[in-house]
């Protein structure tokens, strides 16, 4: 069972006793989804290998959030990497062929039958993107040796691992909250029903919005960062505002790397003296010349993670010198509010496919990193008043249930 994720990746393995993770990335059995072109050893390097070969300085090509390109016409278009083009699907096999081979390394035997996590939408409101986006991992996955594919919805596959600990029945909402979506289901959970091989008839409602925590990074860089960078600059004697796109594809992990372009640097260079501030201007050149940007996507990471459990923190921008920005707990309630309340009107749709309101939810099981923001929380859990909560493993939950599906599927 693969749970190939925006921001990380797990492998289950099933096998006569059991389904387990397995290790990806020394004895963790997670990996980032990221993948780093070295351009000094001429290799591949990926997860927290890779990220921490990039942010220390070794001269390469970082990428992330690969999964958010699924879907949007940059699965068609080629990357540059050490002056060579590049698909990014090709991308994207790379990564899966790393999952597939470091599991196959475990095992000792090759893998040939993989059930695929996805989210419930790829894509919002577009039935034919998303459909596109489900046939393109297929694509890939079978490019890279998996002979028998199946596919299965992030959030069912969630519904059966937590079902394992159930002691009776359940109406069960499941809250799976990732890096780049946001899936739910209703499911009717039980010891008894675990044991039957068609679970169709108990998930009663799905939904999904392509919300997520990289959308959470964004929010928080956009309010906090890129006002450092010239976000609110003014041009010319009309005192017309900077082009956006700048900012936005800066503090979007995919985005980054179509920013490091001469014309775009030019550019910067040529509006310097008609700038109100061009020492912020100066800074964000500083940026894309010195190839800062995943540096920074990385800082805002991790002041979110830092703030889900802290009221305070110091969020340093990699400039020369650093600039320090405090941020509080506030501040990222503040940039998650709209996301949320998206995320809550999701729930709703979820709860009118199944037939259900929000007070029949006996419990509502959380899973996925972003469950962590306090404010997405906070959101969910006040929506559903009867709904006991519980926390699963937040990163390793989907991949379990997807290999107890495939152990239903290929057994």
């Amino acid at each position: 069972g693969l749970d190939f994720g925006t921001s990380n990746s797990t492998l289950g393995l099933g096998s006569g006793n059991g389904v387990a993770l397995c290790p990806l990335e020394g004895e963790s059995v997670t990996l980032p989804s990221a993948i780093f072109f070295d351009y000094e050893d001429h290799k591949a390097r990926f997860g927290r290998d890779g990220i921490g070969a990039y942010i220390e300085g070794t001269e390469g090509r970082l990428m992330r959030a690969l999964k958010s390109v699924l879907g949007s016409s940059l699965i068609d278009e080629t990357t540059l990497v050490q002056r060579k083009r590049v698909a990014m699907r090709d991308v994207i096999g790379m990564f899966m062929r790393h999952l597939k081979t470091t599991a196959e390394g475990k095992l000792g035997q090759a893998i040939e039958h993989v059930v695929l996590g996805r989210p419930v939408r790829f894509v919002d409101e577009d039935d034919a993107a998303d459909a596109r986006a489900e046939a393109e991992l297929i694509g890939i996955a079978k490019a890279q040796g998996f002979r028998h594919v199946e596919m299965q919805f992030e959030p069912v596959a969630a519904a059966l691992a937590y079902e394992q600990s159930l002691a009776r029945e359940e109406l069960a909402l499941i809250v799976d909250l990732g890096g780049g979506t946001s899936d739910f289901a209703v499911a009717r959970l039980s010891p008894e029903r675990s044991r039957a091989h068609d679970r169709s008839g108990d998930i009663l409602g799905r939904s999904g919005v392509h919300i997520g925590g990289t959308d959470f990074d964004r929010r928080l860089s956009i309010h906090h960062v890129m006002p450092h960078l010239g976000y609110d600059a003014l041009i010319g004697p009309k005192k017309l505002p900077m082009p956006s796109h700048f900012y936005h594809d800066l503090a979007t992990w995919h985005r980054i790397p179509t920013l490091y372009i001469p014309q775009n640097i030019n550019y910067l260079r040529s509006i310097l003296f008609q700038v109100d501030r061009p020492d912020l201007i100066e800074q964000l050149i500083e940026v894309l010349v010195d190839r800062k940007g995943h540096r920074i996507a990385a800082a805002v990471e991790t002041a979110k993670i830092a703030l889900s459990e802290q009221a305070e923190v110091i969020l340093p921008i990699p400039l020369d010198p650093v600039i320090e920005t405090t941020l509080h707990q506030g501040d990222l309630d503040h940039a998650v509010y709209e996301d949320a309340l998206r995320i809550v009107q999701a729930i709703d749709a979820c709860l009118r496919a199944a037939g259900v309101t929000a007070g029949d939810i006996q419990s509502v099981f959380l899973t996925g990193g972003s469950t962590a923001v306090p404010e997405i929380r906070r959101q969910v859990l006040s929506h559903l008043p009867n709904a006991q909560p519980v926390t699963g493993d937040l990163f390793g939950s989907v991949g379990l249930g997807l290999a107890m599906d495939a152990q239903r599927k290929f057994a």
